[in-house]
């Protein structure tokens, strides 16, 4: 069962990642890398990022939540376009590279969050 939680923390990373509605673009290789995987703040769901596109799945059950794709706006700015598989509805979301382990976001809607990366 999908709580209200899990629910508004996909939506938000959904809106996120669809800001920039760049499907299919692969990454710039300046900047810092994306491959492998994130959590966001409150561990209910991983994202994965790999050459371009990108998988979120809930920690507690691993199914899929939302999927698409992300590019490099510049060194350290990040748009993701996602579709919400949830939902069934598409988002963009806007991510800056803080640091190495840290991409601070913000989806469509003016949501902020972020995410860390897995060790």
């Amino acid at each position: 069962m999908v709580t209200f939680r899990l629910k508004a923390t996909l939506f938000a990373l959904t809106s996120a990642l669809i800001i920039s509605g760049c499907a299919g673009v692969a990454p710039r290789k300046a900047g810092p890398s994306l491959e492998g995987s994130w959590m966001d703040e409150q561990g209910v769901a991983i994202s994965s990022f790999s050459n371009g596109q990108f998988v979120t799945v809930a920690t507690d059950t691993g199914n899929r939540l939302s999927e698409g794709f992300y590019r490099f706006r510049d060194g350290q700015t990040i748009e993701i376009s996602m579709r919400s598989l949830i939902r069934g509805t598409q988002t963009n979301v806007v991510c800056a590279a803080v640091t190495l382990s840290q991409l601070n976001c913000t989806n469509a809607e003016g949501q902020n969050f972020v995410l860390r990366r897995r060790t």
